[in-house]
């Protein structure tokens, strides 16, 4: 279940939903990150002309993470979406990249995956991708 924290982050991730860029698919999707220190970082996700050039709200946000707060770890990230009729799910890519940053911080990654009135909680990326590619 969900805890007032995981409800606080959930907020940021849908209001982050305002930021993303999809005027192909019509599809925004938020995503919030708390770090240990208690820091709240957002992203959204990003298209592209050339679609493969295009990132997710996941990406965008660990990659920004990586960028710019790699010695405060993630505690947990909320992934959210406009329109929110289903409960958000990272996409295969994102699971992997998930589970990137859990094993180069050492430590778990708690995923909230929310739509409209339900939410799914899991304490680490590792059940959303239990075959994890490896160096």
């Amino acid at each position: 279940g969900m805890n007032d924290e995981d409800r606080e982050l959930q907020k940021a991730a849908k209001e982050a939903c305002n930021s993303a860029y999809a005027p192909y698919s019509d599809f925004h999707v938020g995503a919030a990150a708390r770090l240990a220190s208690g820091k709240i970082i957002t992203g959204s996700n990003q298209e592209s002309e050339v679609f493969p050039a295009g990132v997710c709200a996941e990406r965008s946000l660990l990659y920004h993470h990586q960028a710019h707060h790699k010695n405060d770890p993630i505690v947990s990230i909320a992934i959210a979406s406009i329109p929110d009729e289903r409960e958000c799910y990272p996409c295969g890519i994102c699971r992997q990249v998930i589970n990137d940053s859990e094993n180069r911080q050492g430590s778990p990654i708690r995923v909230i995956m929310s739509g409209h009135d339900s939410a799914t909680v899991v304490d680490t990326a590792k059940k959303l991708l239990p075959f994890t590619f490896k160096l």
